[in-house]
């Protein structure tokens, strides 16, 4: 009798384990299965100002960077997730269809989207402008009354429907085409490209295309300036909602969003399309010669081989025999007392300056204070190999005193400029500066580095330390 009890009680606690075990395994399975929590999902567009893969296999775009800071702002280890749709028309239809919590993707606050969305806080002011190919238009229009009988092609859904549906009140015979799965990139490349004649976009994505695309012109303004924002669907969750605008007010006040702005669009009106074009020309016809030294000092010194090429462009337009008055030659165009420190023995050879060149701008970029983050850090070296890095410090104070980032280039540039001002110069440790040139030298640089990232691959063999977006900013 109690062996039966014994091998009873077993087979109870063999039942009673496996039920446990069961048990368990369904729950596992369940959270499994059960959805993430803390994942944010965006919807937005691949454009340059949007979100895009680089050519350094990176995520970048100015509402990529801000998404991923709100991510850090929610904290409570929020994920951000993002659905890429073809147009900004789809990303609109995406969030009115709740397939997504926020809008990113360049979206104009117009009083049509207001009735199908709700948009937060501004974070950039823009202004619709008429581009035509300088190449092929010779008598462009000047005015509203000259847009009638043009073909103007825009993308479907786009705020520059809405704008030319209000024109066409009072001039009637303005016609356009609406493409359906397009956004602005792509017809400001279909002008550049004599596709067609004529497009309507935002000023600053035009800057950034005029870059690339030295033909395309803006003929004039069209109607009053946008604001660009977030939209959300218009039963949002509020808490989310008021917690966007709470994070566009601090990036706002704090300077952060400034920042940022400048690292995307700080430098894209500062180059001429005369400028650009010699540029895109000599990439041709002169960069190949010099393409195996630029990584080879890349190698060297882990800086992007393109950001040194660019120096080198800004400094010589890639003439090997560059001499200036002062005595500073080379494609690097090397003081005699850099080449001495650098161990060059001839400024003219590129064999010994661009390397020479490349291994003082990494000095001057470990010389500046480690907390600046990249790419800020690397354009305040860039200013003190142009200006001298005493100036910089001078300026870097200046911005404490008004209550300025003296880590952030966008700041910084500002009060480099002022620095040839008595009022303000007068109490700098080392006084008068004409700091205007190496903030035009620093901004030609990354407008250079750009078209070069549009246009030539990265060199693999290092990992570069040299990032044009992707901001670091910890939030409290």
């Amino acid at each position: 009798m109690k062996k039966l009890f014994i091998i009873l009680l077993g087979l109870s606690l063999g039942l009673s384990a496996c039920k446990r075990e069961n048990a368990e395994h369904k729950a596992a399975t369940a959270q499994q299965k059960k959805p993430a929590e803390n994942v944010l999902t965006f919807v937005t567009i691949n454009s340059p100002n949007t979100y895009y893969v680089n050519n350094d296999k990176a995520f970048a775009g100015l509402e990529y960077d801000l998404a991923m800071l709100f991510g850090k702002y929610l904290g409570n280890g929020t994920q951000i997730k993002f659905e890429v749709e073809t147009s900004v028309e789809k990303a609109l239809t995406g969030i009115i269809n709740k397939k997504a919590d926020i809008a990113a993707a360049d979206l104009s606050i117009t009083d049509e989207r207001k009735k199908l969305v709700q948009f937060s806080m501004p974070y950039e002011d823009v202004q619709q402008q008429l581009v035509y190919n300088r190449e092929t238009v010779s008598n462009p229009p000047k005015n509203t009354k000259d847009l009638v009988g043009l073909h103007i092609v825009v993308p479907a859904g786009s705020s520059f429907v809405e704008r030319l549906k209000t024109l066409s009140k009072t001039e009637p015979g303005i016609i356009w085409e609406e493409r359906e799965a397009v956004h602005s990139e792509r017809l400001l490349e279909a002008v550049a490209n004599n596709e067609i004649q004529y497009t309507i976009a935002d000023n600053h994505l035009v800057s950034m295309l005029q870059n690339y695309y030295p033909n395309l012109t803006v003929a004039f303004p069209i109607g009053n300036p946008e604001k660009i924002a977030w939209a959300f669907p218009k039963d949002s969750n509020p808490e989310l909602f008021k917690k966007a605008n709470d994070f566009f007010a601090k990036i706002n006040k704090d300077g952060t969003l400034r920042n940022l702005v400048d690292r995307y669009h700080g430098s894209s009106r500062r180059l001429k399309p005369l400028d650009v074009k010699t540029f895109l020309v000599r990439s041709q016809t002169l960069l190949p010669k010099y393409r195996r030294l630029f990584k080879q000092a890349q190698e060297i010194t882990s800086l992007d081989w393109r950001l040194i090429a660019a120096i080198s462009y800004q400094e010589s337009h890639w003439d090997t025999f560059n001499t200036s008055p002062t005595n500073v030659r080379g494609l690097m165009m090397l003081t005699e007392g850099t080449a001495d420190k650098m161990g060059v023995t001839d400024r003219l050879d590129p064999a010994q300056s661009i390397p020479a060149g490349a291994k003082y701008i990494k000095e001057l970029i470990d010389t500046v204070p480690d907390r600046i983050p990249e790419p800020d850090r690397t354009f305040m070296a860039l200013a003190s190999y142009n200006a001298g890095y005493a100036h910089l410090e001078d300026a870097r104070v200046l911005a404490q005193r008004l209550k300025l980032n003296p880590d952030s280039w966008a700041d910084i540039k500002k009060t480099l400029v002022m620095l040839n001002d008595p009022n303000y110069y007068i109490n700098a440790k080392y006084g008068y500066c004409s700091c205007g040139q190496p903030v035009v030298f620093v901004e030609s640089i990354r407008s250079y580095y750009n078209i070069l990232s549009k246009f030539e691959a990265p060199h693999d063999s290092t990992q570069n330390s040299f990032q044009i977006a992707s901001a670091e900013v910890a939030f409290d």
